[in-house]
């Protein structure tokens, strides 16, 4: 689940993210540089096995890979 945050930041800081990570990229961008810093390293080490389980990672990929197909067909 994402959360909004209103943060305050130099102007200069500001135009420089739009201009060198673009405007719909910040949060991402942001979230990116913060996260190793707040999150357990525990978990982050946990979803690092996790995803090295071959068996695991497949039967992910084929689950997604199946819900998409149904995706295009919904209407707008």
């Amino acid at each position: 689940m994402q959360k909004k945050l209103t943060i305050s930041i130099n102007e200069e800081v500001y135009a420089g993210l739009h201009n060198v990570i673009g405007r719909r990229n910040i949060s991402e961008f942001i979230e990116s540089l913060i996260r190793p810093h707040v999150i357990d390293k525990e978990l982050e080490a946990a979803y690092q096995r996790m995803s090295k389980d071959e068996a695991r990672e497949a039967e992910a990929l084929a689950w997604v890979e199946g819900t998409l197909g149904g995706i295009s067909d919904e209407t707008r």
